[in-house]
């Protein structure tokens, strides 16, 4: 490709075509720890898995900062961005094909500083540079590759690029030569380019307006027109799992009654559960499907979608009383606390697809293997029971294990009982688990981040309040007492990431956001004012530091952030939920819980800072939509008065929580309680004839009860 062509294709937008998958983030065989052979580049002395992974390229890779920035406007010269991360497939792809080879690297060298960034260190340049690509190819995906003029301006990008002309595209040499020689021809065209798109993406939509009424209702029937029938979930091929969308489609039927909407949920909960998506083994959701029946995955385990998946099924289960799926809750739970637990007691990032060499090598099975480790009678029942066949339904001849078929369906083919079929498999299972772990492991990113541990701090301490395992209630307050603990500086800012005990880097909104939201759920899972404090310690930082006061809401980095390009809001839901979506949802709880009305008027005002495109395109904030969803409803404050010890206060708990209450508070008056720190306790205490539980709205309280029946009457009223 002559600079020319590159030019053109600039001009035009040039469209990257994405490699295989929408997102194609699978993992890889490379240890997540630093690499074997010496290091060669700066990214040896970082701490992100992700980087230390390339420290023995001969790329000359500096990591973000300023002294590649500074050397780039010294010298003149552009910036390749590589942003990735440790679990993604097709960054590992490029890495072993362009990255590590010594002719490719030289052209790198030659013609660019390289930067390599690890996505989940730095969500802040992951979001203005995908919007950046997305803009220029039609689609986005890791790795990302992107060009920065000195100015920090993206001129041209792209996903994954090939070492030799294929998949209908140019060739990583050919593009790195070409775009060096048109920096060199035509560096004042580049420039403009680079300064449009930048400019592009600094004027993201301001949309301030009233919600319209009808919003959650046609959020509702875009989630429905969008609905797979037949194998669950929305969309196709790839599928996601989308939890936020399953829990909104969950408020609408409480709200509605409308026994489709439940139909959607339960099947698509059904559907996920019985996939390849779910480890059937060792518990835990996969990334995501590549087909639309959820059977094959990209393997890799991420924290974030269990930590979104348990309250999913939690929800799932206490609407449906189905134990399915409170069974997967809590072997969610399980897997995390067996293998993604940190020294320090916190929660490890991800866990790797592959193992030695082989994507899906450690999860994927034979016949013969099955029947080596169970015997040949019980190994036929497992094929059966798990799907595997002698054809496999991945790769050489292998099977992701998933459930097609009901139990009952399979027993009768085998004529056998099913209660005799399902406690052989429980056996099975169990064996099975048990020669899986002697088997090459794939990695872990063993990286702490404090908004991936918020998420799963509220997943544990919902699982404990539906499912009463105090393990779960027990690593939730760890996780919680590192992150607060080891993860802020002196005067009690919030950091975003460490590792090895070591915690750097500003923390951004969804760090805020997604940690008070998990302590708002310990609260009410064991109902220590203290994790209320800290809450609201976190949430006076996000007010100082990241609010717009001009239009509400708030951005997704402070106002003492490093300056970039560019400042964004990005209110829409991604792989996780909008930090300003949850964080609405923060207030609107804490002020129910704290009787301060200005948390509620900010939560207001965000929803209202994004009213405009909210009720255009509400099926892309379905977190939000969640937040509207609990100020509309006029959430139900339940205090109950009496010590926590006691038996009888214990049953009135029991009866809160084992309904699907969305929305709504929970508080207990004890000996711990603090009514200055939370009004709505005072005036509830337990009297001379025991605990009382009270059921309010806007601090107007019927009269109290004493019995469970008598609060399961008020609740279901």
């Amino acid at each position: 490709m002559r600079p020319v062509v590159v030019l053109a294709l600039l001009a035009a937008g040039c469209r990257v075509a994405r490699p295989v998958e929408e997102n194609p983030d699978a993992g890889h065989e490379t240890a997540m720890t630093s690499p074997s052979s010496p290091a060669r580049n700066r990214l040896a002395h970082e701490t992100s898995p992700y980087l230390l992974q390339h420290a023995a390229n001969p790329v000359d890779w500096y990591p973000w900062g300023p002294e590649a920035l500074e050397r780039a406007r010294r010298e003149h010269k552009p910036i390749f961005l590589s942003i990735g991360y440790s679990a993604c497939h097709w960054c590992h792809v490029m890495e072993h094909e362009s990255f590590e080879n010594p002719e490719i690297a030289a052209l790198m060298n030659e013609h660019f500083i390289n930067v390599k960034v690890d996505r989940e260190e730095r969500p802040d340049l992951d979001d203005i540079y995908m919007k950046a690509v997305q803009a220029m190819t039609g689609s986005g995906g890791w790795p990302m590759s992107v060009f920065l003029t000195p100015d920090l301006e993206p001129f041209f990008g792209g996903t994954y690029f090939p070492p030799v002309r294929r998949y209908g595209r140019p060739s990583w040499p050919e593009i790195v030569q070409s775009l060096g020689l048109a920096w060199r021809n035509d560096r004042a065209s580049i420039e403009k380019r680079g300064k449009a798109l930048g400019d592009m993406i600094r004027k993201e939509s301001v949309a301030v307006g009233d919600l319209d009424p009808n919003t959650p209702a046609i959020a509702f029937a875009m989630l429905r027109e969008n609905y797979d029938a037949e194998w669950g979930g929305f969309g196709g091929a790839p599928k996601f799992p989308h939890a936020m969308d399953l829990r909104l489609v969950l408020r609408h039927w409480l709200r509605t009654q409308d026994p489709g909407a439940l139909a959607m949920a339960t099947h698509t909960l059904d559907r996920m559960a019985a996939g390849g998506m779910y480890d059937q083994l060792g518990g835990g959701f996969h990334r995501y499907s590549t087909d639309e029946k959820w059977l094959i995955p990209h393997f890799e385990k991420m924290l974030y979608d269990n930590a979104l998946l348990v309250p999913a099924y939690l929800e799932g289960y206490l609407a449906t009383g189905n134990a399915e799926y409170a069974r997967i809750a809590r072997e969610c739970c399980e897997w995390v606390l067996r293998e993604m637990v940190t020294p320090e007691g916190a929660f490890a990032s991800t866990q790797d697809a592959d193992s030695e060499g082989e994507e899906g090598k450690f999860f994927a099975w034979t016949p013969r293997e099955l029947e080596a480790v169970l015997g040949a009678r019980q190994g036929r029942w497992a094929a059966e029971w798990y799907g595997v066949t002698d054809e496999g339904n991945f790769e050489h001849g292998r099977s992701a294990l998933w459930r097609p078929e009901p139990a009952e369906a399979v027993a009768s083919r085998l004529k056998i009982e099913r209660g005799e079929l399902e406690a052989a498999m429980a056996q099975a299972r169990a064996k099975l688990l048990a020669a899986r772990e002697l088997r090459v492991k794939p990695g872990t990113d063993d990286k702490v981040l404090a908004s991936w541990n918020g998420l799963m701090i509220s997943a544990l301490a919902q699982a404990y309040q539906v499912l009463g395992d105090e393990r779960h209630l027990a690593a939730a307050k760890r996780a919680a007492e590192y992150v607060l603990n080891g993860m802020r500086t002196g005067d009690g800012r919030l950091l975003a990431t460490a590792r090895g005990g070591a915690a750097k880097l500003n923390a951004y909104l969804d760090d805020h956001a997604f940690l008070i939201a998990g302590l708002i759920d310990l609260y009410e899972a064991e109902f220590d004012p203290r994790w209320l404090e800290r809450a609201l310690e976190l949430e006076a930082i996000v007010h100082a530091h990241f609010a717009d006061s001009e239009n509400g809401g708030w951005y997704t980095t402070s106002d003492d952030h490093e300056k970039l390009i560019a400042r964004l809001k990005s209110p829409q839901d991604g792989a996780l939920p909008a930090g300003q979506s949850v964080h609405t949802l923060n207030l609107l709880r804490l002020a129910e819980l704290t009787g301060r009305g200005t948390l509620a008027q900010r939560a207001e005002g965000a929803i209202r800072s994004i009213g405009l495109v909210l009720n255009r395109y509400p099926q892309a904030f379905s977190q939000m939509m969640a937040a509207v969803d609990f100020l509309a409803a006029g959430p139900r404050e339940i205090v109950l008065a009496g010590e926590r010890s006691d038996a009888r206060t214990k049953e009135l708990l029991s009866t809160v929580r084992s309904r699907f209450l969305p929305q709504r508070v929970v508080a207990l008056s004890d000996s711990r309680a603090d009514a200055s720190l939370m009004p709505i306790l005072d005036g509830k205490r337990a009297d001379e004839q025991g605990p009382r539980a009270f059921v309010c709205r806007n601090y107007a309280c019927k009269a109290p009860v004493r019995t469970p029946a008598e609060l399961a009457a008020e609740l279901d009223d």
